[in-house]
């Protein structure tokens, strides 16, 4: 008999995209094995939390999942998994309600994992309480492959893992390991897939996507050519790339092939050269420019979304002032902003003059003001034009949203004829009365 068979899981993500395309597969195979998810007001006989630690806001918020989880589904498997777990595996297993943690290389054998607890003897159970396995960054080598939507429409292909970068700031290569990857054909092979089970719109996901090829020696440009002419995948977009891999053949290709979307995330992390260098960031803000400045060539519709770092070790009133002047002449769509946060085991913790929580906060705040303003421009800039959406399953009756070819978040009235997952054509409107969204009709 399945051991799995007939149970309920309940899954709950933080964190990247990538974590949210990991979490998916784990549903398929969960699925595959007999588990069904669970319902509203059902309780699960299995919790998957998958984590994110690239803050102290995102531990947190990673230990209260568990502890809201483990209180709703009380008696259930609770299976921790991701960065936090790899980083803090004992911590994490300490924690109340916690069953079981695996680290970046063992959440590939997680139903293995969840089969052999449950098959265990209540004593053996309660011998192996708070259990937990983890490799050593050195030996985080196999690639995991995902490719799954889970209650999405667009499906998330993950293309490469782990980074070999060890900007001074961050955690994610002691979490993740090595840059590594999967093959083209196997990448291509799921698309395929994704294809046949009609999928439309697929997210290109990784650590450094950009870095693809380390561990196959292919490139990064040939993999998006290949996947460009997988049938019946009309749209892709690239998650996040570094400015210094997104290279000017990869915008030349994305500009003139069939399916790539005029969409670019790239993580600039700050606008004073200063803090970059001690960010060990691989581009100054010239650099930075000049790569926004030929996407826009290429592409003149382009959204170009950037992440930012405010507070950082380093970052004096006067570097912050200088960043925010780069900032505010730059011609990109929207900021991600975040408060930089001490991580143990960081060489930033080597540079003197620290950030008081207050600034941190005000810079943030300064920052964010500026990205919405830079937002509302560029959606008012396409207020009554003409554009193709993806529309996406929605809780509402008649209103369903989606995004343009250039990520324009849109809110469509369908009326009574389902039209999830089609791509269709719309005239933008004013913004919805959420202040999210630009309405539209469709022609």
């Amino acid at each position: 008999m399945n051991t799995l068979e007939g149970l309920k899981a309940a899954y709950f993500t933080l964190g990247c995209k990538l974590n949210f395309a990991e979490t998916s597969t784990v549903g398929r195979q969960l699925r595959d094995a007999g588990v069904e998810t669970v319902g509203e007001g059902q309780t699960a006989d299995i919790c998957i939390v998958n984590t994110c630690s690239v803050t102290e806001v995102a531990d947190a918020k990673c230990r209260q999942a568990i502890h809201r989880l483990a209180r709703r589904h009380p008696g259930a498997l609770m299976v921790v998994t991701g960065c936090y777990a790899q980083l803090r595996p004992e911590q994490v297993a300490g924690l109340e309600g916690v069953d079981l943690v695996l680290g970046a290389q063992e959440k590939g054998d997680i139903v293995q994992h969840i089969v052999r607890r449950l098959s265990m003897m209540p004593e053996e159970r309660l011998l192996a309480a708070h259990e937990y396995h983890t490799s050593r960054t050195a030996d985080i080598r196999s690639f995991v492959p995902s490719c799954s939507c889970g209650e999405r429409t667009r499906y998330f292909l993950k293309v490469q893992d782990g980074c070999d970068y060890y900007c001074t700031y961050c955690t994610i290569p002691f979490a993740r390991g090595r840059s590594r990857n999967g093959s083209i054909a196997m990448l291509v092979e799921q698309a395929r897939q994704a294809a046949e089970e009609g999928g439309r719109e697929i997210v290109l996901t990784g650590v450094n996507i950009g870095d693809f090829g380390r561990s196959t020696g292919e490139r990064f440009i040939d993999l998006l050519q290949a996947l460009d002419e997988v049938e019946g995948i009309a749209r892709y977009r690239i998650s996040s790339i570094e400015p210094n891999l997104l290279t000017d053949e990869v915008i030349q290709f994305c500009a003139s092939s069939r399916a790539f979307m005029p969409h670019f995330h790239i993580p600039l992390q700050s606008g004073s050269d200063e803090v970059l260098r001690l960010m060990h960031r691989r581009y100054d803000t010239q650099f930075f420019a000049d790569k926004v400045a030929r996407v826009h060539a290429l592409m003149p519709d382009a959204f170009i979304g950037v992440d930012v770092i405010v507070g950082t070790r380093g970052e004096t009133d006067a570097l912050f002032r200088e960043a925010h002047r780069f900032l505010a002449q730059l011609d990109v769509a929207q900021y991600h902003v975040f408060s930089y946060s001490e991580r143990p085991g960081t060489k930033a913790l080597q540079i003197p003059h620290s950030v008081r929580p207050e600034e941190k906060h005000e810079r943030s705040q300064q920052i964010l003001a500026l990205s919405e303003a830079k937002l509302h421009t560029f959606y008012n800039k396409y207020a009554r034009a003409r554009r193709p959406v993806l529309l996406e399953h929605s809780h509402t009756p008649g209103i369903m949203h989606g995004f343009t070819d250039n990520y324009i978040r849109t809110e469509v009235t369908v009326g009574e004829a389902q039209k999830d997952n089609r791509i269709v054509t719309v005239r933008l409107g004013e913004w919805n009365a959420a202040g999210d969204a630009l309405t539209a009709t469709i022609l």
